[in-house]
C-alpha cells in the first residue's frame, strides 16, 4: 500500500510540474512565424501578371511550403500543371480556376474569399483574377516544378478585361 502511495506521489509531482511548466513554453517565440498582410512581399513580374510572395518554406526545395500569388485585376495564368498536389485557398477578391488545356474563361469556377480548391499532382488547369484583385495562398510539398503548356506571357484563350473605374 505504502508504495502505491510513493507511487501515485510521484506521478502526481511529476504532473503538476509539467503543468505549471506549460506556460513557460507556450510563452516562448522561439519557432514561431508571424506574418501580417501588410508584410507580405509579393515579387514583381514586368509583364504585371501574377506575382509571388514565399512565406514559408521553397517550392524548389524538399518540405513543406507556403506560397501567396497575387493576381492583378485581369490577370491569369496559361494551361500549366505541377509536379506534385497542392492546397488553394483563396484569402482576396474571387479567384477563377478552370481545368484542362483549353483556357476559356466561360468555363471557369468563381472561388470567393474563404474558398479551398485542391490540386492534384499533373492535372493541367488554369486561373486567373476578372476585374478585381485576387490572392490565394497555396500549401504545398517541395520540390515543385510548373510545367506550362504554352510559352510563359503568352495569351491563350478567352480572358476578360478588367473594367476600367
Amino acid at each position: 500500500m505504502g508504495s502505491q502511495l510513493d507511487l501515485r506521489l510521484v506521478a502526481l509531482t511529476l504532473l503538476l510540474g509539467a503543468t505549471l511548466c506549460l506556460p513557460l513554453a507556450a510563452d516562448s517565440d522561439v519557432g514561431f512565424l508571424r506574418v501580417t498582410p501588410q508584410q507580405v512581399q509579393f515579387g514583381t513580374d514586368a509583364a504585371g501578371g501574377p506575382q509571388q510572395a514565399i512565406l514559408f518554406g521553397d517550392p524548389a526545395k524538399p518540405g513543406l511550403y507556403v506560397v501567396r500569388i497575387r493576381f492583378p485585376p485581369g490577370t491569369h495564368s496559361n494551361p500549366h500543371y505541377h509536379s506534385q498536389d497542392r492546397h488553394v485557398t483563396v484569402i482576396k477578391g474571387t479567384w477563377w480556376m478552370g481545368v484542362g488545356k483549353q483556357l476559356d474563361f466561360h468555363t471557369a469556377v468563381p472561388l470567393s474569399a474563404g474558398s479551398y480548391a485542391f490540386h492534384p499532382a499533373r492535372a493541367v488547369h488554369w486561373d486567373g483574377a476578372s476585374d478585381e484583385e485576387a490572392i490565394v495562398q497555396i500549401i504545398g510539398t517541395g520540390p515543385v516544378e510548373t510545367v506550362q503548356l504554352s510559352a510563359p506571357g503568352e495569351p491563350t484563350g478567352y480572358w476578360p478585361a478588367p473594367e476600367r473605374r
